[in-house]
């Protein structure tokens, strides 16, 4: 660093008896500025502080200057690049309160290799400077004893080198009021790559703060640092970016306080500190954030989209079917599910009377806890009260532990009792107990439990008939029969088989891991022109054995010879030779039509898809060209099929 026309004076602690003894006509403290320490003190300044010359040396000049450590750090940073300095802007505050105007001088000098200033004070007002004049004898005097003193003092803190700004975490540095940097500590060499001797004595905002991040110029009348010495208030930003010397950005937030001198501001202390690694670790956290949001309202999206395929007509409450009986049960279901109220679900074997429980169970309101089914049927007699209400140890022969009964794993939920015509007589009064008022005992106990179970029970008995035959009690009837719900038979719904074939062959293929064959509208035919005795669980039986003997992606239905719903055997498509009657002839139009028809229908079940293995050309038997003409002439766009939601 060049220095200016005041170098620092260097000379042996022995040559300085001169210097010393002039020194002590004035107050004088001798500073050590790397550590701010006050390493000497004379009398003269004791007494002019207000302090002892050991309180002095306890102490550093920053502690002196509460409140004015800029301005101390420009003043001395001022002493030791130009080898001397002179300001009138600090002022000090005596112990007994007085506040002292002073006047410092500093001359920089160099003692042991090390720079030190002694600092000269005088006291503006000439009273006191009259009575410290008056003992400057005693001064002289002591002057020489009092230095050898600060010699062996010098020795002693030789090793304490350390500056202030130099041990700070944070970068700081100084610019005067033109822009002109004035210090820099080593904190921010390091950060900004940028020696001292680079920076000291030039404009540092067009070194370090020149551009904003992307790069667009960031001009100096706009720069917080310098508008803190220009309108004189302290500025504080939370995130800008200062320049490397590579070139290379680094984000900083820092604080530009003013300086002032005399009531006038002449520069600025700029403290900042990289926050670089902070903000990159801040941003991926709100890009992890914003993922996790994008992610949980496709997932919602999802979900809602899910609901609602499951909850639309043709798949409502996982209830398969499109015809009238389907429709009116879902309505029924829609309507009981809110309440508490006991359902009767009456039905053929194989009607979906456990799909209807469990759809009432999941629209309720105890839908978040659990359904507890019980096959009425398969319970031995002799263990149905065990069942139903559980067992204490010790409370029959094999009652080795003890046991939770049906009705308390059901508490606060739903309890389906299947096949409920097939509960013994003696043991219906106890049923109807628990159903009026939801007590019970276990078996081998005489605490009553409380419990809060809603009932739904399901029968494919009539039970009219067997309370007329005595085999059912008929209060419990009655309280069963709050809302009963009838399931047709599969034979008196014949719309609902194509969609119930699909379904079960997609499910089924699925589930056995092996290729989907084609369900051809022949073969819908043939299957609704089967009586079904076994209903959907019965269908459900021939896909999977047809899927099972699909050979070449074709299936195969072998059905009962006499199994048609007027008695007529069950035709395949693909035998089919019987001619229509006159009746049924067509004309163009109603061709077109159903060939229209015909082809939005393997759209549908395709989603779309015209070539390929299960594409809708195979499902036709044409070819897949044929069928792409057919489709363009009839201006059907294929794409309107591909989400399953067509509606011809």
């Amino acid at each position: 660093m060049n220095r200016d026309v005041n170098p620092p004076i260097s000379m042996p602690l022995e040559t300085l008896h001169l210097q010393a003894l002039l020194a002590h006509t004035h107050p004088t403290l001798l500073v050590h500025p790397k550590t701010d320490s006050i390493v000497f003190a004379n009398d003269a300044a004791a007494k002019l502080l207000g302090r002892s010359i050991e309180a002095l040396k306890s102490s550093k000049m920053s502690a002196l200057h509460k409140g004015q450590v800029p301005s101390l750090v420009v003043f001395s940073e001022a002493a030791l690049y130009h080898g001397f300095a002179w300001t009138r802007g600090l002022d000090l505050t005596h112990p007994d309160g007085a506040e002292l105007k002073l006047e410092h001088e500093a001359r920089a000098i160099i003692l042991d290799g090390q720079e030190y200033l002694t600092v000269t004070i005088s006291d503006l007002d000439a009273r006191h400077r009259r009575d410290v004049d008056s003992e400057a004898d005693d001064y002289l005097r002591e002057g020489i004893s009092e230095w050898r003193r600060a010699e062996r003092f010098f020795r002693e803190i030789e090793r304490e080198n350390q500056l202030i700004l130099g041990a700070a975490g944070e970068g700081i540095y100084g610019v005067n009021s033109d822009g002109i940097t004035t210090f820099v500590n080593p904190a921010a060499e390091r950060m900004l790559g940028w020696t001292a001797d680079a920076l000291v004595g030039r404009e540092i905002h067009s070194i370090i703060h020149h551009s904003h991040v992307d790069g667009e110029p960031y001009h100096a009348e706009q720069c917080p640092i310098y508008n803190a010495f220009r309108e004189g208030i302290v500025r504080r930003v939370d995130d800008e970016v200062f320049w490397r010397s590579d070139g290379k950005p680094i984000r900083v937030e820092y604080t530009s306080t003013p300086i002032r001198d005399h009531g006038l501001v002449i520069g600025a202390v700029i403290v900042f500190r990289d926050i670089t690694e902070r903000k990159i670790a801040e941003e991926k956290l709100h890009a992890a954030l914003a993922e996790v949001d994008r992610l949980r309202e496709r997932l919602e999206l999802e979900n809602a989209y899910l609901q609602e395929e499951i909850l639309s007509t043709n798949n409502h409450h996982e209830i398969i079917g499109q015809s009238d009986a389907i429709q009116g049960a879902l309505k029924q279901i829609d309507l009981v599910a809110p309440t508490d109220a006991n359902v009767l679900i009456t039905g053929e074997s194989g009607t979906g009377k456990e799909l209807i429980a469990r759809a009432i169970h999941q629209a309720s309101t105890r839908s978040d806890r659990v359904l507890v089914r019980v096959n009425c049927a398969a319970i031995p007699h002799e263990l149905f009260e065990s069942e139903f209400f559980g067992h204490v140890r010790g409370a029959f022969t094999g009652a080795i532990r003890d046991r939770v009964g049906r009705f308390e794993l059901a508490d606060r939920g739903t309890l389906f009792l299947d096949e409920v015509g097939e509960i013994p007589l003696e043991l219906q009064g106890k049923l109807l107990r628990v159903l009026q008022d939801q007590k019970f005992e276990r078996i081998g106990e005489e605490r009553t439990r409380e419990v809060n179970v809603r009932l739904i029970a399901a029968t494919n008995r009539d039970l009219k008939e067997e309370v007329r035959q005595g085999r059912f009690r008929e209060d419990l009837y009655f309280r069963l029969n709050v809302f009963p719900i009838e399931c047709r038979p599969l034979r008196e719904r014949t719309d609902d088989i194509p969609p119930l074939a699909t379904h079960f062959l997609r499910n089924i293929c699925q589930r056995l891991n092996i290729a989907q064959p084609t369900l051809t509208n022949g073969q819908v035919r043939t299957l609704q022109n089967y009586g079904w005795p076994g209903n959907a669980r019965e269908l459900e039986n021939v896909i999977e054995r047809a899927a099972i003997l699909a050979h070449d992606g074709k299936l195969h239905f072998d059905l009962p010879e006499t199994g048609g719903r007027d008695g007529r055997k069950s035709i395949d498509a693909k035998t089919d030779t019987t001619p229509p009657p006159h009746n049924n002839i067509l004309t163009r139009d109603e061709l077109k039509q159903t060939e229209y028809n015909n082809i939005i229908q393997a759209l549908t079940a395709t989603q779309g898809k015209i070539f390929g293995k299960n594409g809708a050309a195979i499902l036709l038997d044409i070819k897949p060209t044929t069928l792409a003409s057919r489709i363009k002439t009839f201006k059907i766009d294929r794409r309107d099929f591909v989400s399953g939601k067509n509606t011809e």
